[in-house]
């Protein structure tokens, strides 16, 4: 099975066109058109190799919503034609305790879309069918990428992190993730404060529905009409995060789903003092991706997307890299 993508002939190179093949389908896979899929800095990071776990040529784009053409003997929860999206998660070992409460992103066996294989920005791709998602009627096709890696990475953040309703959460950035984490969290009934650089962001924010808006100016220290009871970290800088605990309540979470380059310095006594606790989140498991989708679909969570044709797509690269879209990228073909 022959298909045709874009990918990156070694470390940093930009997309060309390739071919590849692809197999024939296993038992468990299904064959995917694809219609639209996000570009994310994931993306970008496997193009460049930062985390020394790609190899070339490489097709990136792991944010992927598509319908199914062919389905594997063993496939039995997806139907030819339906509407399916796909995420970071090609697979996992499905056996272990992680995996068997739901948590298959944290398994040790956890395998990639384009960490162990060829992504999204292709005519097809063949996917583990137990790793796609049936996409609501109310998300369409060009919004819906977006939500099945940054959607669930701030869903999944929040949600262990203990969110429900009625709470205080606070969101640090206000970004491809941190404009996703303020709609979930508003959208379900909780006071959002948000803290951001620039003055536009903070209006931005308002709209979204945050109750407040921080702009954050040189070294002053950040501040909050409210304790909180969770703060969600999206920007991946070194920030004053002494600062930023004595904003929790007690009981209060500090969690990360954007990480800083340098090490971090966290005085463990303002922990002790109000029981407070530090996390971070990776995605989140196969549950919780429905339990998002759904709760998108409710609620009208809808990434602010930049299209692009797939032709464009080192336009849309270098865009990402000059953090000059608002807010993600999608790729149509």
């Amino acid at each position: 099975m022959k298909i045709s993508a874009m990918a990156a002939a070694q470390r940093g190179a930009a997309l060309q066109p390739c071919e590849y093949d692809a197999g024939n389908l296993g038992p468990h896979d299904c064959l995917i058109e694809v219609a639209a899929c996000g570009l994310c800095h994931s993306d970008i990071h496997m193009i460049d190799d930062d985390w020394r776990i790609s190899s070339y040529p490489l097709v990136p784009g792991h944010e992927i919503i598509g319908r199914v053409e062919e389905t594997g003997s063993s496939v039995k929860h997806v139907k030819r034609g339906e509407r399916i999206g796909i995420g970071w998660q090609r697979s996992s070992c499905l056996q272990c305790d992680d995996c068997l409460r739901g948590d298959e992103n944290l398994c040790d066996g956890n395998q990639g879309v384009i960490s162990h294989g060829h992504g999204g920005f292709a005519e097809r791709l063949v996917m583990d069918s137990r790793f796609l998602f049936p996409i609501p009627e109310g998300i369409t096709t060009d919004v819906a990428g977006p939500l099945l890696c940054g959607g669930i990475t701030v869903f999944a953040a929040l949600r262990t992190a203990g969110m429900t309703s009625g709470q205080r959460v606070g969101v640090i950035g206000v970004g491809g993730l941190g404009h996703l984490a303020v709609q979930f969290a508003a959208k379900l009934g909780n006071w959002v404060t948000v803290f951001t650089t620039s003055d536009d962001k903070a209006e931005f924010a308002a709209r979204l529905g945050a109750h407040e808006a921080v702009v954050v100016a040189g070294d002053e220290p950040p501040r909050s009409s409210r304790r909180l009871d969770i703060l969600l970290n999206t920007a991946p800088a070194n920030l004053d995060w002494a600062a930023y605990l004595k904003l929790l309540d007690s009981d209060g979470t500090l969690t990360f789903v954007a990480l800083p380059s340098t090490a971090m310095q966290l005085p463990v006594e303002l922990l002790l003092f109000k029981r407070r606790r530090v996390m971070a989140s990776p995605i989140g498991g196969r549950a919780l991706m429905r339990d998002m989708l759904r709760t998108a679909d409710t609620f009208g969570v809808v990434p602010l997307i930049e299209k692009f044709p797939l032709g464009e797509i080192n336009t849309a690269i270098r865009k990402v890299r000059e953090n000059t879209v608002r807010y993600r990228a999608v790729l149509m073909p």
